[in-house]
């Protein structure tokens, strides 16, 4: 991903981090990272190949779709549209941006039931879901329906991560692993027809922005404040300004599985 890195590291500690700090993180728009970090992005193109599907449904469900900017950039929506979202104000959000193209957006709490009834829709997708119910989806979907998925893949950005908690064990390493995904989504019925996963270089190029980052993504390092790691903090501004951006790896994989037409 091309972009203007701006140095952000001629002003002081305190400033870098006092501005982050303060940063609104509602939302799921990176855009204030802009200049101040930078991420590959997995060779699919989940958006355009998102829009793809929706154009071609009948009914489609957006779950957790965070504020609801993936889906709004969707140029063909079906004639019903719908999305789901658990955090108070990203519901806000995704309703502010998605009622004006008929998007109907339900504040759900992200745990099963989903609430719709059996067959509703021919297409779900979820971008970054916090977790995946499969037995949901497959309920959700009418026979012959599809769910499409983009989703953080193992130990990622865990070299960040364990910065600040130390090594991390094989099993929480482990975790979201897309062997699972698939063998999960066969366990509640579906066929599984495409799967992929890339590792992707991340670069985070002043301490503000690792500060917003963690602020944002909450469960990277989970109970993160800056009062709290202020001595990593510190030691991590000056790495940066001698040594250069710290470099992580993202992992995302693509997952897309079919419910049968027929049950087995």
């Amino acid at each position: 991903m091309a972009q203007t890195i701006r140095n952000h590291n001629t002003r002081t500690f305190e400033d870098l981090i006092a501005e982050a700090a303060a940063a609104p993180v509602d939302g799921w728009d990176f855009s204030w990272l802009d200049g101040r970090a930078t991420e590959e992005r997995p060779s699919w193109g989940y958006a355009r190949a998102m829009a793809a599907r929706w154009a071609r449904a009948t009914a489609a469900l957006d779950v957790q779709t965070g504020g609801g900017e993936v889906l709004a950039a969707v140029p063909q929506l079906p004639p019903l549209a719908v999305a789901t979202e658990g955090w108070p104000p990203n519901v806000a959000r995704a309703t502010a941006l998605l009622h004006p193209r008929g998007v109907a957006v339900v504040a759900d709490a992200d745990e099963p039931p989903l609430p719709f009834g059996d067959g509703a829709f021919d297409l779900v997708t979820s971008r970054h879901p916090v977790q995946t119910w499969w037995p949901e989806i497959a309920r959700v979907l009418t026979p012959g329906g599809t769910y499409f998925s983009q989703q953080v893949g193992p130990a990622s950005v865990f070299e960040l991560v364990e910065y600040f908690l130390g090594p991390q064990s094989a099993d929480v390493r482990g975790r979201r692993d897309p062997g699972k995904a698939r063998a999960e989504a066969e366990a509640a019925g579906l066929q599984v027809a495409d799967l992929r996963q890339e590792k992707l270089r991340t670069e985070f190029h002043d301490i503000g922005a690792v500060v917003y980052f963690l602020r944002k993504v909450v469960w990277m390092v989970p109970g993160f404040t800056v009062e709290e790691y202020e001595d990593k903090l510190a030691a991590l501004d000056e790495q940066i300004r001698t040594d250069g951006p710290f470099v992580a790896h993202t992992t995302r994989f693509l997952i897309e599985a079919r419910k049968p037409l027929r049950s087995s």
